[in-house]
């Protein structure tokens, strides 16, 4: 029974994280699609100059998780500019999917 303290109280879930995942993943671009069953959230780093990027992450959601992640989006944001102050919301042109310089003969 001394491992008592280090199991799950009921109705709590016990989740890892890994090392590698732990490092996270940086994204200054996300893409949303979604069907009548799942919404598709794809992250992307793009660099200017490069031209051509790769998907770093795809987290699959069905649409009440969607709408979950939302809401508790919104709330951590409220609570940051709470703490931190507002944050800036730059206009930034629309990035095409083919980001990148295009050669021209």
């Amino acid at each position: 029974m001394a491992d008592d303290k280090n199991q799950p109280k009921k109705g709590q879930i016990n989740i890892e994280l890994d090392e590698s995942v732990a490092q996270g993943t940086y994204s200054n671009l996300a893409i949303i699609n979604h069907s009548v069953s799942e919404f598709v959230v794809d992250f992307v780093n793009i660099m200017p100059g490069t031209p051509k990027s790769k998907v770093k992450s795809r987290i699959i959601l069905t649409p009440q998780h969607a709408k979950r992640l939302v809401k508790a989006l919104n709330e951590n944001v409220k609570r940051f500019e709470q703490a931190n102050g507002t944050i800036k919301d730059y206009e930034q042109p629309q990035v095409p999917i083919n980001f990148g310089p295009t050669g021209q003969a």
